[in-house]
């Protein structure tokens, strides 16, 4: 078991070697056809277990890590902005690599690769269908098999998310490091002769986060949770890229790993005493908004093959049935091309 060396820093997890993640709220795509990129809608709130130890369950106390709530059938990504220093990332749901369809490891793995490579890697928001595709993440209930959990190993144990990161080993750590001082130099140098203005990746458009309800927790006793896992949903234009670098270039151990569990939102409240965030706007009142969708290629960069295990895959509408509104696709225009703290410790525990 790895030492407790993962923070918060507001909504944002880090892990040792500057591995930064958020859960960004999102649109919850059809399942047929392939779409661009959908935008935020907001952060998830994300708290500690551990500051919560009369109200979780015990066997997420067991667990450690963090919490976070999710609406039956709400979708979401993983942004990495703000990680500086090259990571490898191993992100499972209910213990399967989102990445590779293989059973959770403690060792990186490329045959097949089982993480993304940050921050080459700007944000994950589904299992990897290959060919330039993900199948978004979509919350479901445990129980009725439809998380990809259930699905590759027959099982529902687990749930939620898990997280890990290796960063490079030291010796390339330190030849990466100083390329990056030169790199840097280079570019002040250049900035004497260069017009300002700025470079980069648009900001996403996120929405206000609900306010805390007042007065303390309360305080019951602890109860099993409704445990919520992650199925997919519709397909979207997103690459998994593959690693460049040899195997050996990464630390044979990983820096640090979370449990993130997934809590309904009436469970939020019992826990935490807080009010979960308002439901997702609907689909047409977002598209009229006139919010950007995003299209993100990297020309650098290779794509990843499909895995059989994670093409095999069914949506959660098989389980649960369509209740989709009426789609209402991005206007022309609408797509963007995008690219060509310290806090208190997350305590680990035994997942």
């Amino acid at each position: 078991m790895t030492n407790s060396t993962v923070r918060i820093d507001g909504n944002t997890l880090r892990l040792p070697g500057g591995v930064a993640v958020r859960f960004v709220r999102t649109l919850r795509l059809p399942e047929t056809g392939t779409h661009p990129l959908p935008p935020g809608l907001g952060e998830f709130p994300v708290r500690r277990v551990a500051d919560f130890p009369d109200t979780v369950p015990e066997e997420w106390r067991a667990r450690g890590g963090v919490m976070l709530p999710v609406y039956l059938r709400e979708a979401m990504w993983l942004s990495f902005a703000g990680t500086l220093e090259p990571a490898a990332l191993q992100v499972g749901v209910g213990k399967v690599c989102a990445v590779s369809g293989e059973p959770w490891s403690d060792r990186l793995s490329r045959n097949p690769q089982n993480y993304v490579v940050l921050p080459r890697q700007p944000w994950l928001d589904g299992i990897n269908s290959g060919k330039g595709t993900v199948r978004q993440f979509v919350a479901v209930p445990l129980g009725l098999g439809a998380t990809v959990e259930g699905q590759v190993t027959g099982e529902e144990v687990w749930g939620g998310v898990q997280l890990q990161s290796f960063p490079l080993g030291e010796r390339e750590l330190a030849k990466w490091r100083e390329a990056e001082r030169r790199r840097s130099q280079q570019s002040r140098a250049r900035a004497t002769t260069l017009p300002t203005g700025g470079y980069g990746m648009p900001a996403m458009p996120m929405a206000a986060q609900a306010a805390p309800a007042p007065g303390a927790p309360p305080a019951p006793s602890p109860r099993a949770a409704a445990a919520m896992g992650l199925g997919v949903g519709g397909s979207m234009h997103q690459e998994v890229y593959e690693d460049d670098r040899p195997l050996k270039s990464w630390a044979e151990e990983p820096a640090g790993r979370v449990f993130v569990h997934l809590v309904t939102p009436p469970e939020w409240r019992r826990i935490t005493g807080e009010a979960p965030p308002p439901s997702p706007v609907d689909r047409a009142a977002y598209t009229k908004a006139g919010l950007p969708w995003f299209d993100y290629y990297d020309q650098d960069a290779t794509d990843l093959a499909p895995t059989d295990t994670l093409d095999a895959v069914q949506p959660v509408g098989d389980w649960l049935g369509d209740d989709h509104e009426p789609w209402q696709p991005p206007a022309t225009g609408q797509v963007q091309p995008l690219k060509d703290a310290r806090g208190k410790p997350v305590e680990d525990g035994d997942w």
